[in-house]
């Protein structure tokens, strides 16, 4: 497994808790610039259209070896491949009151481009706040630990 693009973010604005493995409906184009490396999730996110979750604003460019094809839009919206009962799950999930869909990272998994993305709450400012108090005093308590 070899991960191309990750979502620093997403674990620092949500409080994440189911994880989902999705594969995700590319043009060839797009899977080379994936395993080149060319890939962002930065304010990318998971919509419900239908019956359908399609992994939306994230930027795949161009692949520069590839026929110069006009039409190719970097943040077109992406379909997502998942199981019913799971997209099921997940569109009632995402209907209730501040659930969101978050991706969290992007990788290969043998020869296939998959995205790992999660249930997410909308985190506080005051969470935040007691997220990073708490991780300074573990790092505080490392450092005594060492000495």
């Amino acid at each position: 497994m070899t991960t191309i693009a990750t979502n620093k973010r997403a674990s620092f604005d949500y409080t994440l808790a189911d994880q989902y493995e999705a594969g995700l409906v590319l043009t060839g184009a797009e899977v080379k610039s994936v395993k080149t490396g060319h890939a962002s999730l930065k304010g990318a996110f998971v919509t419900v259209k239908g019956s359908e979750l399609y992994l939306t604003n994230a930027l795949i460019p161009r692949y520069a070896q590839a026929h110069r094809d006009t039409s190719h839009d970097a943040t077109r919206p992406r379909k997502l491949l998942l199981r019913k009962r799971e997209i099921r799950s997940l569109i009632g999930k995402s209907r209730t009151e501040g659930l969101t869909l978050v991706p969290i990272r992007l990788y290969t998994k043998k020869q296939l481009v998959k995205l790992l993305f999660a249930v997410g709450k909308g985190k506080k400012e005051y969470d935040r706040r007691a997220d990073i108090g708490k991780r300074e005093a573990q790092r505080r308590i490392r450092r005594a630990m060492k000495t």
